[in-house]
């Protein structure tokens, strides 16, 4: 049986890094594992995630990004995610539907309600079955960082705001989102995952 978990959470709490930790010990379980991300796991959704990440045009406009994401998020839904789940796997994601929410909406101000709505119309109404949300503060996870992208340059208000709408989200969808002090070691960060993920969804890992 496949299983689609998303980790999440603001700049520097470690979600590539969970990711990782998370599909070899599934993996080594003898579980059909595909670790992915976003903006990304996809070769037309790459190439949007360098002109997100990396570019240098501070011109882009709120709803130009939120488009930009949609349409990555849209092509790796159907060409990469979908189809591995339909093949048994299990999907590892590093972000997906709730960093739009929490960057594009509650971030930058865009209206919510048309936010979860443009994502429900670019994954197909696919959420996943867990999402393990990262917290930590924003101080702490912006000293983590050794490479800021266009995003980690943002005002601190900016990632106070997006911070506290991943946990907004949380209180308003406990069925699916599990909240992780992120602010722990790595290996406990690890073992709180394995154990939230055994737990939600009874994979005996």
């Amino acid at each position: 049986m496949s299983h689609f978990i998303t980790l999440e959470g603001p700049e520097g709490s470690g979600k590539s890094t969970q990711a990782q930790m998370l599909a070899e010990e599934l993996e080594h379980k003898g579980v059909k594992v595909l670790l992915t991300r976003e903006p990304g796991g996809d070769p037309v959704s790459e190439d949007i995630r360098e002109i997100l990440l990396n570019g240098q045009d501070h011109s882009v406009l709120d709803r130009t990004e939120v488009f930009l994401y949609l349409a990555a998020r849209a092509q790796h839904t159907e060409r990469i995610i979908r189809p591995h789940m339909e093949d048994g796997f299990t999907i590892v994601c590093a972000r997906y539907v709730d960093s739009t929410v929490a960057y594009q909406g509650y971030g930058s101000g865009l209206d919510l309600d048309l936010i979860h709505r443009m994502n429900s119309f670019a994954t197909g109404g696919l959420m996943p079955d867990l999402t393990l949300l990262l917290d930590i503060d924003v101080e702490t996870g912006l000293r983590r960082q050794s490479e800021w992208n266009r995003f980690e340059r943002k005002a601190v208000d900016y990632h106070r705001r997006v911070r506290e709408g991943f946990l907004e989200e949380a209180r308003l969808h406990p069925e699916r989102i599990v909240i992780i002090d992120a602010a722990q070691s790595i290996e406990a960060i690890h073992h709180e995952i394995i154990r939230q993920v055994a737990e939600k969804l009874g994979i005996g890992i």
